[in-house]
């Protein structure tokens, strides 16, 4: 085998392993979505008197203090009384 068929042969694998790195970081990132997703839909559930656990409790009441933090708009405005958190809408991104 002569040295460019060796250096194809290497370029093929190196191309390989990185599509194989980045279909793990899709994957990961699918896996995170749904964990979001999850978490989303529990804090609804939890909010509306639907689920009720006590191992959620804790979790629940740090999304409140974040909410009460950035607010409902995830602007940075506190969120008052009369603003209700929409679930339906995505975190706020930092900036």
């Amino acid at each position: 085998m002569g040295f460019l068929d060796k250096a194809k042969q290497a370029a093929e694998q190196a191309a390989a392993k990185a599509r194989e790195g980045v279909e793990d970081v899709q994957a990961k990132r699918e896996l995170a979505q749904a964990y979001n997703e999850l978490g989303k839909t529990a804090f609804e559930l939890i909010e509306s008197g639907q689920l009720s656990e006590p191992r959620l409790d804790e979790a629940a009441g740090r999304v409140r203090a974040a909410l009460a933090k950035v607010g409902p708009d995830g602007d940075g405005a506190a969120g008052t009384a009369d603003t209700a958190y929409d679930a339906s809408q995505p975190p706020a991104m930092p900036t």
